[in-house]
């Protein structure tokens, strides 16, 4: 079956950085389109970036644009999303999620989802 596996969330302070990746197992990842979202505590979940299956292009959500990079390895079947600049406002549970086509930022669309990162930041 088709399993999404976050990693790299944890604890940080204000400025600092963070690499969650995902690791994508039962689908011909090649062929999907990636995308992070976040949901913190009280609130809907709310989309952070995307990618297409080949990684050339990306879509940011405008609260991270500059600070956050979305890329993807499709030899290891890995989507990673950088994080710099952390601020306060970050702190969430990060999820990916894979659709095979369609608008990255439709939350609706994805097939498949992760369980979740916690990423905390603090300061």
């Amino acid at each position: 079956q088709v399993q999404l596996v976050e990693s790299g969330g944890g604890s940080v302070q204000a400025g600092g950085s963070l690499r969650l990746s995902c690791a994508a197992s039962g689908l011909s990842f090649s062929f999907y389109r990636m995308g992070w979202f976040r949901q913190a505590s009280g609130n809907e979940r709310e989309f952070v970036a995307g990618i297409s299956w080949s990684g050339g292009n990306t879509d940011n959500a405008d609260s991270v644009k500059g600070r956050f990079t979305i890329s993807r390895d499709n030899a290891k079947n890995t989507v990673y999303l950088q994080m710099n600049s952390l601020k306060p406002e970050d702190t969430a549970v990060y999820y990916c999620a894979a659709r095979r086509s369609g608008s990255y930022r439709d939350l609706s669309g994805y097939a498949y989802w992760g369980q979740g990162t916690q990423v905390t930041v603090s300061g």
